[in-house]
């Protein structure tokens, strides 16, 4: 494989880095890549960046030009969120409207709904969350259990979902629900498109020992959605789902790799200044870490490369998801030691509670990857049923 850029993929990369350059200044350059797609710090200021990126086209770059996108290839997004990383860009607040819900919008969406969506997106005037997990139906998502019944021309939702990232900044929410009360498992369940500003949604924010509270209890009491808020068919809607978290586990992640390459050069650099390199330990904890990152990279071409083959990916993309969630979390133990007791300390903040440093951070939020997503267990069931052929786990 060629790793060079051609001379077209070259002007692009130059193009996205001059407007970086231009435009990434200020407070927007203040605000920093912080701790991925579960952080809400800075949000305003990083919900006008988004604004300004959607305006210059950065928003919905894959999706074909008559919904507002460039029909980039797979090899200009890998690009942008190359130099996007290198940038430290602020995280994107529209993670789950533009890497989760558009893809599955363009493949499953009826044209009606990529017209009303899609620009909505791409300039952030409406911001999605996910509905998928419940308080029985984490890691099982096939265990859903809330309702949706069809009443004339609307479905009324009823039920609850847990750990819905950002709900109380969306204005709609993608969920799975069930709409055939007889049905088990997998079947009779659809994906349905649901306002998030009607008197039958009650969102509670789940406060963390990061003291953020991104996190959310959404509950449904009789919700409303229109009949035609379907994606794909009802009672279909696994297969919807299942392409989502395709998104999720592989495209949306596919620069990642770069930003935790520039974590870990803070954690070096750190261990360095500190003296804590000396420490052959430590010293051959930050190696195996370096090479890590780097398994990650060539993992991630991989994964790209049937991408370009495919058009999707199965279920090997959760390799990715597994290793990378794994090594982050150990990264941030990493991170802490470097900082030795300090790290145990947080700082008073104006507000009566306690700052995180950067390096906090990392350990915290990186405890909670190995279970967003799909957990790893999960993800090793899927590894050895669906790519190894082994036998299936007791259920």
């Amino acid at each position: 494989m060629d790793f060079r850029d051609s001379p077209e993929e070259a002007a692009f990369r130059t193009e996205v880095r001059e407007w970086l350059a231009e435009n990434l200044t200020g407070e927007y350059a203040q605000v920093g890549g912080g701790a991925g797609p579960a952080d809400d710090t800075s949000w305003d200021i990083r919900v006008e960046w988004e604004r300004l990126l959607g305006k210059a086209g950065w928003v919905g770059m894959s999706w074909p030009e008559e919904y507002g996108g460039r029909n980039a290839s797979i090899i200009e997004q890998v690009i942008f969120g190359e130099e996007y990383a290198k940038a430290n860009a602020p995280s994107r607040v529209s993670f789950f409207g533009e890497g989760l819900f558009a893809p599955t919008l363009i493949e499953f969406g009826t044209e009606e709904q990529k017209k009303r969506f899609l620009p909505k997106i791409q300039l952030a005037e409406e911001l999605w969350c996910q509905g998928y997990s419940e308080p029985n139906a984490g890691s099982d998502l096939a265990n859903v259990q809330t309702r949706a019944t069809l009443d004339g021309d609307e479905w009324v939702i009823s039920g609850q979902k847990v750990w819905t990232t950002f709900a109380h900044y969306a204005a709609w929410c993608f969920a799975v629900v069930r709409t055939d009360p007889e049905s088990t498992g997998h079947k009779g369940l659809s994906y349905m498109l649901v306002p998030m500003d009607q008197p039958g949604v009650t969102i509670a924010p789940l406060r963390q020992m990061t003291g953020s509270a991104e996190f959310n209890e959404v509950f449904f009491d009789e919700a409303r959605t229109s009949a035609d808020m379907v994606l794909g068919e009802v009672n279909d809607g696994w297969k919807v789902a299942m392409a989502t978290l395709g998104f999720e586990r592989g495209t949306a992640f596919l620069a990642q790799q770069l930003g935790f390459q520039r974590q870990l050069a803070d954690v070096i650099a750190a261990a360095q200044e500190r003296g804590k390199s000396d420490d052959p330990v430590l010293r051959q904890r930050l190696a195996g870490s370096y090479a890590g990152v780097q398994i990650m990279k060539y993992n991630g071409l991989r994964m790209l490369t049937n991408m370009v083959r495919k058009g999707v990916l199965g279920p090997e993309s959760s390799i990715g998801k597994l290793y990378w969630s794994t090594w982050h979390r150990d990264m941030g133990e990493i991170a802490l030691d470097v900082l030795g007791p300090e790290g145990a300390l947080a700082a008073p903040s104006p507000d009566g509670e306690y700052d995180l440093n950067e390096f906090q951070r990392y350990f915290m939020f990186s405890r909670s990857e190995t279970i967003y997503a799909g957990s790893s267990e999960i993800q090793r069931n899927i590894l050895g049923e669906r790519v190894l052929g082994l036998p299936r786990e007791p259920r």
